[in-house]
């Protein structure tokens, strides 16, 4: 079964966390640097289009798959879940999994976002230049009354600047995650990957059919 509450967001609604001191460890950066620059607009892009009430709950799942296409490299990150699988898809399977992973993100995010308040506040604490293996920034996501929580961006270089390619909450990787839970999944139904694809889509239907009714 496909967990229905994702390690990343229960960890950013508010789950009470300790934070290691180690974690802040990397290099200051730059205030100018591009990466910097690149998180800063995409954080501050997620919290001010998307958090609150006020937002209907289409347009908000709109604005979200536009910031997540548009930053996130959907391929790399699809390739890296399926492991092994992924050179065993068919190119048909390939595209129908990327699909249903971003349906499954998007709508996750979206709805999760609907619950804030708008106190959340991010700021970049850290910066690691890998060279030729990418950058990490590290930053930190306060909310009143509860404990910061740690975020590692792991981006990549491209000709139009960078990509997210991994999200590390609390030490925890989103796409090792997903990679385990869906590994397990495949597994399950005899190494077949249909039998992840339909547990994906009857995923996006649970989400769809909650975004639909009215919350309390």
């Amino acid at each position: 079964m496909i967990s229905r509450r994702p390690f990343l967001l229960a960890a950013l609604g508010g789950v009470s966390l300790l934070v290691s001191p180690l974690r802040l460890a990397a290099a200051e950066a730059p205030p100018a640097d591009p990466a910097v620059a690149f998180i800063n607009r995409l954080a501050d892009t997620a919290m001010q289009t998307m958090v609150g009430k006020g937002v209907p709950d289409q347009e908000r799942a709109s604005r979200f798959r536009t910031l997540f296409t548009t930053d996130v490299d959907l391929v790399e990150i699809g390739r890296r879940v399926l492991g092994r699988y992924w050179r065993t898809a068919s190119p048909e399977q390939q595209q129908d999994f990327l699909r249903l992973f971003e349906d499954i993100v998007v709508l996750t995010w979206s709805t999760r976002f609907k619950d804030y308040g708008g106190d959340l506040r991010h700021a970049v604490v850290g910066f690691v230049d890998d060279g030729d293996r990418g950058l990490t920034v590290t930053s930190r996501v306060e909310r009143d009354h509860q404990q910061p929580i740690m975020l590692q961006w792991r981006l990549k270089r491209t000709e139009g600047g960078f990509r997210v390619v991994d999200l590390i909450v609390e030490g925890s990787s989103m796409a090792v995650t997903y990679q385990s839970e869906y590994a397990s999944v495949i597994r399950a139904n005899g190494d077949r990957i249909d039998g992840l694809l339909n547990a994906l889509r009857s995923k996006v239907a649970d989400l769809q059919s909650g975004a639909a009714a009215p919350r309390n």
